[in-house]
């Protein structure tokens, strides 16, 4: 009896101690990601085969952000493929004190974000500040290392922005703008690398 009443002291401290960490505010000063994400479509490699896909680099690509949110998925040729989302922020977007302020989700590879009363930055500002991103892992590490990704951590992610096609006519392609929004404006990332850490706090 007293094993058990443990255990469940023990597995009830661990789910506190989970949600407190998933659910704490952003706390650290500045901007850690002031600069957006860079692309280059100059020299690029030619297409790859990947399992039962063909992919197609459409650009370098190479992000410094913040981790407002994250979702994984499963199932279809998208789940098979990019089994994580990250949704980034960076310049204002990477600002703790805006990200409080914002109620932010994610669902069905859509990325959402609200707010209630006044701002300290203009809408349009916001969206071109973040962006909803399907990674796809290069390798076995780099798969390891998106899982472990939380909100919150300052990632730096390295790859190409992709167009993915199966045999089956099924395509996925990544946009080549922040500017964009809605359906078709999420990256499609194949991801070489990535570095994760906690953004210093104040």
């Amino acid at each position: 009896m007293k094993k058990r009443i443990l255990l469940t002291a023990l597995t009830a401290a661990a789910a506190w101690w989970w949600y407190a960490r998933a659910h704490a505010p952003a706390d650290w000063p500045g901007q850690p990601a002031a600069e957006p994400p860079h692309q280059d479509i100059r020299g690029l490699p030619a297409a790859w085969r990947h399992a039962d896909y063909t992919i197609a680099p459409l650009a370098r690509f190479t992000a410094r952000a913040v981790v407002l949110s994250r979702c994984d998925y499963s199932g279809g040729h998208d789940g098979e493929l990019a089994p994580t989302d990250f949704a980034l922020g960076w310049g204002r977007m990477s600002e703790a004190g805006l990200i409080n302020r914002l109620n932010i989700s994610q669902d069905m590879r859509w990325f959402l974000y609200s707010w209630r009363g006044e701002l300290p930055v203009a809408g349009h500002e916001i969206a071109r500040s973040c962006a909803n991103m399907h990674l796809i892992p290069g390798s076995d590490a780099v798969a390891r290392e998106l899982a472990r990704t939380r909100r919150h951590d300052l990632v730096e992610l390295s790859g190409y922005l992709v167009e993915a096609r199966h045999a089956d006519g099924w395509t996925w392609r990544s946009s080549l703008s922040r500017e964009d929004s809605g359906a078709g404006a999420c990256e499609v990332v194949w991801v070489e690398s990535v570095n994760r850490m906690r953004p210093a706090p104040p």
